[in-house]
């Protein structure tokens, strides 16, 4: 027998990445990789990749959502909103998360946050202990949706800091023009990380309410450009003087889980595409 989506039955676990972009693309090919069945959902897909079946189905509207199977191992909720106000933001992470949840049954809900929920703005460490102050509508909405998937047994987020890695050069570009670097601290995790570690949380068998996904190091941002400029060769800019400002994010709770980031800062995750892209 086989499944309505043409995944034959078996005893493999069951995937199901919602909004499969660049993280979710590289945890499914991980997922799949693993022996898991992965149904990637978009509402436009991708080329297949190994052992990857893709689902057409818009998380919005709900249309497609009924060619899904009434039940998986796990979901991960990774979609990124088409625009950035807050009607599409509730839209897609509040309205669609409890819509696919309302559609499938899963032992494991892991929905994909941010760490904009903390309003610490003067250089303060912060972890998962940290009250959720967001500031802004975008921050405020994931924290309602982290407590809709809290909600679901085995429900848990993963806050991620600003994601980089192949195709994501807004930083590189800004250091080189020659933009002054600010001192603000700013906390990276590459994406090949936050896939393995959106991984490592479906194999938990003790699962936190919330972890936050970072690397290892903050860094300021001055420090950063600086850093990519000698690099490449390029002369010194001076950095903007002022107060230090942004928050300093603390990865401890995932890594006492067991996960481990492959690039424990921004040098190690920069190096490769100081090379390629320089």
């Amino acid at each position: 027998m086989s499944h309505p989506l043409g995944i034959p039955e078996s005893d493999r676990p069951t995937t199901l990445i919602a909004g499969a972009g660049d993280v979710g693309q590289r945890l499914a090919q991980l997922r799949a990789s693993r022996g898991d069945a992965v149904l990637a959902l978009r509402r436009r897909p991708l080329a297949a990749a190994a052992g990857v079946h893709n689902v057409s189905a818009d998380l919005i509207s709900g249309e497609g959502l009924a060619s899904l199977p009434r039940a998986v191992d796990a979901i991960v909720f990774c979609a990124a909103p088409d625009h950035r106000d807050e009607a599409t933001y509730r839209a897609l992470f509040v309205d669609g998360l409890q819509r696919l949840v309302d559609t499938v049954d899963a032992r494991r809900v892991v929905f994909v946050s941010s760490t904009a929920v903390y309003g610490e703005v003067e250089g303060e460490w912060v972890d998962e202990a940290t009250p959720a102050r967001p500031p802004a509508f975008n921050g405020r909405v994931l924290h309602e949706a982290e407590h809709r998937a809290q909600l679901h047994a085995g429900g848990t987020a993963l806050r991620l800091s600003g994601l980089y890695g192949p195709g994501r050069g807004a930083l590189l570009r800004r250091a080189r023009a020659g933009t002054p670097g600010r001192p603000h601290w700013t906390n990276r995790i590459h994406v090949d990380d936050a896939a393995t570690a959106l991984s490592h949380l479906l194999d938990l068998s003790d699962i936190e309410p919330v972890y936050c996904g970072t690397d290892d190091v903050p860094a300021l941002e001055h420090e950063l450009f600086a850093w990519i400029r000698d690099a490449e060769g390029l002369p010194p800019v001076p950095a903007e003087r002022g107060p230090v400002s942004g928050r300093r994010v603390s990865n401890a709770r995932l890594r006492a889980s067991g996960w481990q980031p492959r690039h424990a800062d921004f040098r190690s995750g920069y190096a490769s595409l100081v090379m390629r892209e320089a």
